[in-house]
């Protein structure tokens, strides 16, 4: 049977409700061979425009989390494009529990003429081969590429920046960066008995005093000291992790590294990110307006 696909280039082409702009549904090959599905959206026209790639949470779920994504979180997006960029939601594989702590650096090698590597890829690493794929697309500006990442992608972002160069600034939104500085957690969290794995659900890091004398900062400064990519770190007033929040940005402040800080009073984690209510209609308020508008100005000055 005769396809209009290429197999090894799959793009589907979608509507996205209340836009007239669509979502375009790719599969970008990673280091291992694997694909990571992405929703790109985009100015109209040829380019080459500047892109803004887009990470939240820990992983998984694959295109059906891209399509949600696109189509119940996709106001950040809509303002992103009025703004003159291209955008897209990234998912990558799921995170390990400590891989990034514990594994080490990724060595890549050669054994019957393919790949071999010492330990999988990560998924900040699936991050960096999208940049890279992306990077190469006619209707993208390589040298203006920039990351929003929330959450676990927020510590993404620190993770990717301390070992590549390729983008030219990043926004770690409430980064969850608990790993990347090393942090010995307190009775707060616990071990589950039936995995062996640590429950961090309930982690309350909201004092820096705590957090700072928590981590293990020989550690965390080492991971940071290759850093030279612009990076806005935002916290969130009340989250219990708003210590994690500060001490990632204080901590690339002191190393003179290129960082600023914000931070709102809002109730929803991720407010850079709204949702769609049930009526079919964004929730947004004063707070998200500016927080969004503070987030297009720090990628205006750096990718335009």
């Amino acid at each position: 049977m005769a396809t209009t696909i290429d197999p090894e280039h799959v793009e589907i082409t979608e509507p996205v409700p209340g836009s007239d702009l669509p979502v375009h549904l790719m599969y970008v090959e990673v280091w291992d061979g694997l694909y990571a599905p992405i929703g790109v959206r985009r100015p109209e026209g040829d380019g080459p425009f500047p892109i803004v790639l887009l990470a939240s949470g820990n992983g998984g779920e694959g295109m059906a989390w891209i399509r949600d994504a696109v189509n119940n979180k996709g106001y950040i997006m809509e303002r992103l494009v009025e703004a003159g960029y291209a955008c897209a939601w990234l998912r990558y594989r799921t995170e390990v529990e400590l891989g990034y702590h514990e594994g080490g650096p990724l060595v890549r090698d050669i054994r019957q003429g393919r790949d071999m590597f010492n330990r999988s890829p990560l998924e900040y690493e699936d991050e960096i081969a999208i940049i890279d794929y992306l990077k190469g697309q006619p209707w993208v500006d390589a040298d203006r590429v920039g990351l929003i990442g929330m959450s676990h992608g927020g510590e993404m972002v620190l993770k990717i920046t301390s070992e590549y160069h390729g983008v030219a600034a990043a926004v770690a939104s409430e980064p969850a960066s608990h790993e990347y500085l090393a942090l010995n957690p307190d009775n707060t969290a616990f071990v589950n008995e039936d995995t062996q794995m640590r429950n961090i659900e309930g982690m309350v890091m909201s004092e820096v005093d705590k957090v700072r004398a928590r981590i293990d900062e020989p550690v965390a400064r080492a991971r940071a000291e290759g850093i030279t990519t612009p990076i806005l770190v935002m916290g969130r007033d009340d989250d219990h992790l708003q210590g994690i929040f500060m001490t990632s940005y204080q901590l690339l402040a002191e190393m003179g590294k290129p960082v600023s800080w914000i931070s709102y009073d809002h109730p929803l984690h991720g407010y850079v990110f709204p949702i769609r209510g049930a009526d079919g209609e964004y929730e947004v308020n004063e707070v998200q307006h500016e927080a969004i508008a503070a987030v297009i100005g720090f990628l205006d000055e750096h990718l335009k």
